[in-house]
């Protein structure tokens, strides 16, 4: 056969239902129910279509000086994706050595579905480390990997584990440590500080435009940490792996940054509401810092409430399995769209 062993093998990512239906409800992919800054709007329309005849810029200059003097380090530092996702896939081509046999990729279990699928496509070996009850970090000083995505806070659990559990894992990990921060926005706190501290070589920090800017639909995510490791990506990228007018619109969205933290305090506020709701009707509900509730019904039937909301139009996401599938994760919409949600929970 002309395809690779490990490619027949493979069990794809199964990414969330996109329905078609104009009346739905969807909280099934932590989309943001709130429009990107007027400014991306803006900036779309000063585009001049004319510059389409020219190649993107393909190392970011203006971007990469932006999210440097975001986040307080240089340029030099930032490396920036077609979507988070590309950021997580290069890291594994750039810090997984499969062909000296010791490429393992550590992830928990569980956490965002993506990452076994990263290391089969590398054909890296699995190291998944399984949570504890409650979903608590129990990760052996030990554990050896030689690159491990640590995801804060975590997916589909929604938990945030603290800095100073993070940073000391960092230290002892003797791998590259990838801290997924999708989610960072809505947090009580970050590790952003850990990938732009000169002590920590082997720390990155990747985040994306798609959740708390309202701009899943563009692709945008980037990567921030150590200038050499830095470096390394962006050896193995495409050319042009981002096109001019997604590099227009992510520098018109990180230019309003108050207008993205009002719509992830409004989104943190709904969800302190949902939370205290569900849990008055008995549901069993993780303390999420993130922008979706991973949440249990009373009788465990989390399939069929799944099934009765798709019915009803409303979708929310559903991961079968022995460690996740009496739970449901439901994004949060806008308040109508929860109290609609909660009105379909009474029934």
């Amino acid at each position: 056969m002309p395809i690779c062993r490990n490619v027949q093998a493979l069990e794809a990512y199964t990414p969330g239902e996109q329905p078609k239906a104009a009346d739905v409800i969807k909280l099934n992919t932590n989309e943001n129910p709130y429009q990107p800054s007027p400014k991306v709007a803006e900036a779309i329309r000063a585009f001049d279509p004319a510059r389409l005849r020219l190649y993107p810029d393909p190392i970011f200059r203006a971007l990469r000086e932006k999210i440097a003097g975001i986040h307080g380090c240089t340029p030099e530092q930032v490396f920036i994706g077609n979507g988070s996702d590309e950021v997580l896939s290069l890291c594994t081509k750039a810090f997984a050595e499969v062909a000296a046999d010791d490429g393992t990729i550590g992830y928990f279990d569980p956490s965002y579905s993506l990452y076994p699928v990263l290391a089969d496509i590398r054909d890296a070996r699995r190291r998944p480390v399984p949570l504890g009850p409650g979903f608590a970090w129990n990760t052996p000083a030990d554990d050896a990997a030689s690159l491990f995505f640590l995801t804060n806070p975590n997916a589909p659990t929604s938990l945030r584990y603290g800095k100073a559990e993070v940073a000391a894992f960092c230290r002892r990990f003797k791998g590259v440590v990838v801290i997924d921060e999708a989610y960072a926005d809505f947090a009580d706190e970050t590790c952003m500080d850990l990938a732009t501290d000169p002590a920590n070589t082997n720390t990155l920090v990747s985040r994306t435009l798609s959740k708390s800017f309202s701009l899943a639909g563009i692709r945008f995510g980037y990567l921030i940490g150590p200038a050499d490791l830095i470096a390394a990506i962006y050896k193995i990228k495409d050319s042009y792996n981002m096109d001019m007018l997604t590099q227009v619109i992510g520098l018109a969205a990180l230019s309003d940054l108050p207008y993205m933290r009002a719509n992830a305090q409004k989104i943190r506020a709904t969800r302190a509401r949902i939370t205290d709701e569900l849990r008055k009707r008995g549901w069993l509900v993780c303390d999420s810092q993130t922008n979706f509730l991973f949440a249990r019904p009373p009788e465990g039937n989390a399939a069929a409430i799944f099934e009765a909301l798709k019915a009803a139009h409303i979708y929310v996401r559903y991961f079968p399995g022995p460690l996740t599938g009496e739970y449901l994760r439901i994004s949060i919409g806008t308040d109508e769209q929860m109290d609609t949600l909660l009105s379909h929970l009474e029934r």
